[in-house]
């Protein structure tokens, strides 16, 4: 599975980044940022799946802006 991460800046395109990725890097860091452009379901697929694997998962979404589509995916995951 792919997500987008955050863009950083608003005109840039979002990088890919797999599951595979992600579980590595949580060694480093615990607290990942994904592009609005992923859909709620895909959001809710990777909770699920570090949640399967006995990690505790949070997330929240950060408004960036006054429209509603200005908001990026904070998550949480936590071994």
């Amino acid at each position: 599975m792919k997500l987008k991460l955050a863009r950083t800046t608003l005109k840039a395109k979002p990088k890919l980044i797999e599951l595979s990725k992600i579980e590595e890097q949580l060694a480093d860091k615990s607290i990942f940022y994904f592009d609005k452009d992923n859909t709620h379901k895909e959001i809710m697929a990777l909770i699920e799946y570090f949640e399967e694997r006995d990690n505790s998962v949070y997330m929240r979404e950060i408004k960036y802006g006054l429209n509603e589509g200005e908001y990026t995916y904070e998550v949480h995951i936590v071994q």
